[in-house]
């Protein structure tokens, strides 16, 4: 009898444990961000700073867990077209969000990149000490904005020697 009552026990620690960490991870450490649409904004080809898009109807969530886990969602009237014409083109693939921040489908704006439809630009250089801040626009008038991990981020998290080509941590603390 006792082995059962410490197997229900166990299993029951288990499934507590298994629903807090899908909690913490999918809803706690998130929060809505009030972003302005100056933050909004672009590398023009060949330039250092950023120069703001029109945006409107601005969505945002960010967590202080992880650099990457910023996503924004935004409406905006420039074109694909005079994006790829002015401004500087990254290749990123839209990482996941939480299937509760519905506007931002990361499997749908993959394939409308895949198949050509939309381009993704680079808005900020290590926007956080290893990540980048990416916005992709799409032919509908959409966009989306999340931060990437670059050469530097993905050295650092896994333990390959940094280098000089990449910024001293310190600047980011």
């Amino acid at each position: 009898m006792i082995g059962k009552i410490l197997t229900v026990a166990i299993v029951l620690t288990g499934i507590v444990v298994a629903a807090s960490v899908y909690y913490l991870q999918v809803y706690h450490f998130y929060d809505e961000v009030d972003l302005p649409a100056s933050q909004i904004a672009l590398v023009p080809r060949g330039g250092d700073s950023a120069e703001p898009i029109p945006a409107g109807g601005i969505q945002a969530i960010d967590a202080n867990s992880s650099p990457i886990r910023f996503r924004a969602c935004f409406d905006t009237t420039l074109s694909v077209d005079e994006a790829r014409a002015r401004f500087e083109r990254v290749d990123a693939p839209p990482l996941n969000a939480p299937g509760w921040f519905d506007c931002f489908d990361a499997d749908a704006i993959g394939a409308a990149l895949a198949d050509g439809q939309g381009d993704t630009f680079l808005a900020q250089k290590n926007i956080a000490y290893g990540a980048d801040r990416v916005v992709a626009i799409l032919p509908d008038g959409r966009g989306f904005v999340w931060h990437q991990l670059n050469n530097c981020g993905e050295k650092a998290y896994d333990g390959t020697v940094i280098g000089e080509e990449c910024p001293p941590l310190e600047q980011f603390q």
